[in-house]
């Protein structure tokens, strides 16, 4: 049986530590870029994955070193920003072109992007300390789920939204400086802490 009380504080809980995080900007960037039904599809498959997981693991993804998951995300970050950053000029309509949009394709970079960004997360850590706590795994995967969906449904509309007033090369840009910031910050945390 569900617990719909356990189920709606998980949501609010996960919902309000993933709406600052990256996974609003990996949808945004992605929803500038492709057709959003399919960047949906593979980020929410990322997500139901890292959710199972978190809601197996319990308490155990709470022992892994902070400065470690910090380190880890910090080069992600960095990373994802070098590959914005030096990666070649593309036309807006070549990307938006449907014979350039596979399903598999789009979906599949969705799921990859989220999958390793998301890896050790702190909602992936909360959603596996409430599982622990609440010890009630459905209710607690269910709103942990539906809260980060909500959050990468979010991402994408607002990139197809913000993509017909803005150039992608600045949106790329920003996307960049933001990611570069998080990488330095991360990599603070993990080394001054």
């Amino acid at each position: 049986m569900i617990s719909f009380t356990v189920t709606a504080l998980v949501f609010g809980v996960v919902f309000l530590a993933e709406l600052p995080d990256k996974t609003a900007l990996a949808g945004l960037v992605l929803g500038t870029r492709y057709r959003a039904s399919y960047v949906f599809a593979g980020v929410a498959a990322a997500f139901a994955l890292h959710v199972a997981l978190a809601v197996a693991a319990g308490s155990v993804l709470t022992l892994l070193p902070q400065q470690i998951v910090h380190a880890l995300t910090g080069v992600l970050f960095l990373a994802g920003a070098a590959m914005l950053l030096w990666k070649k000029d593309e036309d807006e309509e070549e990307i938006r072109r449907p014979e350039n949009q596979s399903f598999w394709k789009v979906s599949g970079a969705g799921f990859m992007l989220i999958l390793v960004a998301e890896f050790g997360d702190l909602t992936q850590i909360m959603t596996a300390n409430l599982a622990a706590r609440y010890d009630d795994p459905l209710s607690v995967g269910l709103g942990a789920v539906l809260a980060l969906w909500a959050v990468a449904g979010l991402g994408i509309v607002g990139g197809k939204a913000l993509m017909k007033r803005v150039p992608l090369k600045l949106i790329t840009r920003i996307a960049a400086a933001l990611m570069l910031v998080l990488g330095v910050w991360s990599l603070w945390e993990a080394f001054a802490g």
